[in-house]
This record gives structure tokens, sequence and C-alpha cells, in this order.
């Protein structure tokens, strides 16, 4: 047994601390941030064909329902989450699968591809084979849409050394490159930040945004440049299928 199987086979008991029970209240209070920040990028048609790839604890799939959409499936390659996502989705949704097998087995297939805290997990000689089964995987206008560790936050290794199973960190030039390598375009990157809720996220937000003026200062004053723009420990991206390369 490798690493990765050894890790996986209790990923969420020993790294998530999960209790093996779906969490409802954790996953919508999760979605109230990520709302705003995912559903600009998903289709309208809530009838779309949506893959979740590491759907872990389940929080993003329900969420994914809770805000209408129905045809979703997910995969993890851990037997814990998928145990925690199938109380989400239910057993035919949810599959034990590794990823770049079932994306091959199933092309042309999708019109959304999410991965969140995913690609980090792969080694350099995964990455853009996986990259290049997502595209496959991916019906004509399909988009991808990744979380991963920001390498441009000063406190991105914090996340990229948090996990044992994490093996490289991207910033927006480095994930950007490997996109368009594997023909994807229109590529876009948010940071994932504070998101307010209340007085005590207000307040975090506001510190946040002048601590973020600070690291673009520093990278000015550097490079004389303020950088990608991205501080924040997490970045999403989002990138669609190039079809004229098609």
């Amino acid at each position: 047994m490798n690493y990765r199987e050894r890790i996986f086979s209790r990923y969420a008991s020993s790294i998530q601390n999960s209790d093996g029970r779906f969490d409802p209240v954790a996953a919508a209070n999760w979605g109230d941030s990520y709302q705003p920040r995912i559903l600009p990028w998903l289709p309208q048609d809530k009838k779309c064909n949506i893959l979740e790839i590491a759907c872990g604890n389940g929080r993003l799939l329900y969420c994914l329902k809770t805000w209408g959409y129905s045809n979703i499936t997910g995969i993890d390659i851990s037997p814990e989450q998928v145990k925690l996502s199938r109380q989400v989705l239910g057993e035919n949704r949810i599959h034990h699968a590794e990823a770049i097998s079932y994306l091959l087995n199933n092309q042309n297939t999708f019109d959304i591809i999410i991965g969140l805290d995913l690609i980090e997990h792969f080694t350099k000689d995964e990455i853009l084979p996986f990259l290049d089964a997502v595209n496959q995987s991916l019906r004509l206008g399909g988009a991808l849409i990744l979380q991963s560790p920001n390498a441009d936050s000063p406190f991105g290794l914090s996340y990229r050394y948090g996990d044992f199973t994490h093996e490289i960190i991207f910033n927006q030039n480095s994930l950007s490159s490997l996109l368009k390598i594997s023909d994807f375009n229109d590529i876009q990157f948010q940071e994932v930040g504070p998101s307010v809720r209340g007085i005590t996220s207000f307040l975090r937000f506001i510190l946040w945004l002048g601590f973020r003026q600070f690291i673009l200062l520093w990278n000015l004053a550097e490079t004389g440049s303020k950088g990608s723009g991205i501080a924040t420990r997490n970045m999403l991206a989002y990138a669609r299928k190039n079809n004229s390369l098609k």
C-alpha cells in the first residue's frame, strides 16, 4: 500500500476529523461564502451536467443541489469521503473512482467539471494528463473550475504543507500556462478572501483589504509590479474548453 492509499483510506476521519455524518448546517454556511464566487461561472440551465472531482465531504454537492442544479455527479478516491457524499446525493450519483481513468471513460459528457482543493494532490507528471482528460470529458462550451493553494500568498505554504498528500503549489501564472497547454481559454482567477456575513466578518474584510494592499505594495517595491493581484492563501480558477482546436 502506497502513502496515498493509506492516507485516503482514512482521509475523512484522520485528516478532516469527520465523525462520518454529513453536516448540512456547515455546508450551508460554507455555501453562503462560495455562492457569489462559483455561481456566476455556472450555466443558467439547471439541468446541465456537472461533475465534481474529489467531492469530499459533500458540501459543494449539497450547495449545487440547493442552488437548483439537478444533474450532479461526484467522484472521490477516498472511501470515507464517498460515504459522506452519498448522504447528499445517494449511491447512484457518487462513485469511488480515480479521476483520470473516470474522465477518460466519460468523454464529451459534462458541461461543468469542478475540482476544489484537488490539483495540488497530483504530481507534476500527472497534472497535464489530468487537465487533458478534463478537456476530453467536457462537452463543447464546457468549463473547468478549480481551487488551489496560491503560491503568491505569503501564507500559501501553510496550505501547501498542511496536507501530506499535497504535491505542488501554483500561482496564477503557472496554472494559467498549464491550462493553455491543455487547450483551455477564457481563463479567469479570483481570490478566496473573507466573505461579509455580519459585523465580525465585515471587520475581517476591512482588515484584509489593508493587508492585501500591503502585499501588493511589497511586490511593487521589490519587483516593480504588483504581481498577479491574487493574494489570498487559496485561489479559484475558471477555464473554458477551447472549442476552436477540436
